[in-house]
């Protein structure tokens, strides 16, 4: 299994062929190994990985990441087994132009929406004496129950949440800066962890 972390630097595109091809730009390395997990141990095989080096870290992170540079995310990938050992480095070569991957962020965050926006709602009648109501949810319980159910869909916080893109195709590999360019869009703001999975 392929993996590696990376931050969405934004979109551009690419030209091949005569074809105009939206892509995604991350930039994906240096990641580096910082813990092991075996079966004996941990009661699973898994690869911690970090990236993003800053400036300040907590003690706790300091002892971790002991003889290794100043990692701001660390996260777990589950292997079968795994040859790899910590402070391995690992870059954009992993992958290859043409891979197939899953891209994993937290979405942009829009704050309290309504529930046209939020759940695509068409909202009440634009005509017969409406006033202020094209956009509100209109009934919400019924009246044995005599509550509104759980999950009911009502306006509130939208966004922020971690999505999982399937199947995106890799159009360039830039070693050399560790760029991966992604067809198409992936989720979060400039600046998001994007979490790669071949």
């Amino acid at each position: 299994m392929k993996f590696l972390l990376g931050k969405k630097l934004g979109m551009t595109q690419v030209f091949k062929e005569d074809k105009v091809i939206p892509v995604t730009l991350i930039e994906s390395g240096p990641n580096f190994v910082t813990q092991i997990k075996t079966k004996e141990n941990d009661g699973y095989a898994a690869a911690q990985m970090g990236f993003g080096e800053t400036k300040k870290i907590n003690k706790s992170k300091t002892g971790h990441l002991k003889n290794l540079p100043k990692l701001r995310w660390l996260r777990e990938f589950r292997v079968d087994s795994t040859e790899l050992k910590v402070g391995d480095e690992k870059k954009s070569d992993v992958f290859s132009v043409g891979d197939k991957v899953n891209v994993v962020a937290i979405s942009k965050g829009k704050g309290f929406q309504g529930v046209v926006k939020r759940h695509g709602f068409h909202g009440g009648p634009k005509s017969h004496g409406q006033k202020d109501r094209h956009r509100a949810p209109g009934s919400i319980g019924s009246s044995f129950p005599e509550h509104v159910f759980k999950g009911k869909r009502m306006a509130g916080r939208m966004g922020g949440d971690r999505v999982t893109v399937k199947n995106l195709e890799i159009v360039e590999v830039d070693s050399e800066n560790n760029l991966i360019a992604l067809k198409g869009a992936v989720p979060g703001r400039r600046g998001t962890l994007i979490i790669l999975k071949g």
